[in-house]
């Protein structure tokens, strides 16, 4: 146990904090919390003052939209927020850390795809212009529904095949196999001059009648003597 005791007394014992040391950190301790207290009231303070503006907002009829001065992310946030309680609509527009702002709408007013497209690329809308625009796009896309209903035209080959196929073929094989066929009435594709038996059924029919009685007569009569 001596040995032990005597051990443990010769380490080191930890370093301890002084009076000064646990007062400065107690200090810089309390600086962080009362920073974040700031923080955290001007940050309702501004939500205070968004919620008043957007009130004036909605109440003056002569107004449609509403421009913000550009501001850091975390108080656009709270505009949002605000502008989504009204019950109104909140763009943000511009490029980050430049000119970033939101902008805000009456319901009745709110930005179609095209104004909002033109506000983000920094164009002034003008709402004239727009329906022209729109208006010449819907002609266009009728003339493009008229020219897909229409008929087809004839086909019309660049080449004339026989011609292209002439040196395979010859010229008199070419012309014979474009030219038309045309059916026999009486005897289908095969002309009737072609036809070895021209008789017709009641003549063939009678002949083979005849043939069949001349086979009997000439046929011999069996004996039937033992």
């Amino acid at each position: 146990m001596d040995l032990l005791g005597s051990i443990l007394n010769s380490m080191d014992k930890p370093p301890s904090f002084s009076d000064k040391q646990r007062s400065l950190m107690k200090k810089h301790k309390e600086e962080i919390l009362k920073k974040q207290r700031e923080q955290k009231e001007k940050l309702k303070r501004f939500r205070e003052k968004i919620e008043e503006n957007i009130n004036k907002f909605l109440q003056d009829e002569s107004l449609q939209k509403q421009k913000f001065d550009p501001m850091e992310q975390v108080y656009r946030s709270i505009v949002h927020d605000v502008a989504e309680v009204a019950g109104i609509p909140a763009f943000s527009i511009g490029e980050e850390g430049v000119d970033r702002h939101v902008m805000i709408f009456k319901r009745e007013f709110a930005p179609s795809d095209d104004e909002l497209a033109a506000l983000r690329r920094g164009e002034e809308w003008d709402p004239e212009k727009a329906k022209k625009l729109a208006e010449q796009r819907e002609q266009e896309r009728k003339e493009e529904k008229e020219r897909a209903l229409k008929k087809p035209e004839d086909f019309i080959p660049n080449s004339n095949y026989r011609e292209k196929y002439e040196h395979l073929i010859g010229r008199g094989a070419a012309k014979e196999a474009a030219r038309k066929t045309e059916t026999n009435k009486q005897y289908g594709f095969v002309p009737s001059e072609n036809k070895k038996d021209v008789r017709s059924i009641e003549q063939t029919l009678a002949d083979i009648q005849s043939k069949k009685r001349q086979k009997v007569s000439h046929t011999p009569t069996p004996d039937t003597t033992e």
